[in-house]
């Protein structure tokens, strides 16, 4: 499974996704530019000492990314979603997008994949969850789905 940051900004939120991966065996993709120091402290503290287990997949530009990702369908974890996040059908291979702490997923790529954004619902007052809150609980559900935590 593949997790995806579309040109994030915050360090911590970077490295607390890679640790996320980390612990769940998935692949981080970090779509540019990114205006984060990936070896600042920020990355690492968050990070700790996982930060050099994880696979790490740097896209410099957007089209980087487009063309890595070929014709996969991806999900878009977005507060706009029309799924909820645990009633998609994920599969092994999936690649979960997360959008930009400030502006989210540009809305092009939501045109691009419609029906394909994922929301988690929120039953407090606040409008969002942090990203990397956000990655966890997709990812576990995602990961759980696709049958890869069995045996664990």
């Amino acid at each position: 499974m593949h997790l995806a940051l579309y040109q994030p900004q915050v360090p911590g939120n970077i490295g607390a996704v890679g640790r996320t991966c980390v612990g769940l065996g998935a692949e981080l993709h970090l779509i540019g530019p990114i205006a984060a120091d990936l070896s600042a402290r920020a990355v690492r503290r968050a990070g700790v000492d996982y930060w050099a287990m994880l696979r790490l997949s740097l896209h410099p530009t957007p089209d980087a990314f487009l063309a890595w990702l070929g014709g996969r369908t991806p999900w878009l974890v977005t507060g706009t979603g029309s799924v909820r996040y645990d009633r998609a059908v994920y599969a092994a291979d999936d690649v979960l997008i997360l959008g930009n702490e400030v502006r989210g997923i540009p809305a092009p790529w939501h045109e691009r994949w419609p029906g394909r954004g994922v929301h988690i619902p929120m039953r407090g007052p606040v409008r969002s969850f942090n990203l990397s809150c956000a990655a966890a609980v997709v990812a576990t559900e995602a990961h759980r789905q696709a049958g890869l935590m069995e045996g664990w």
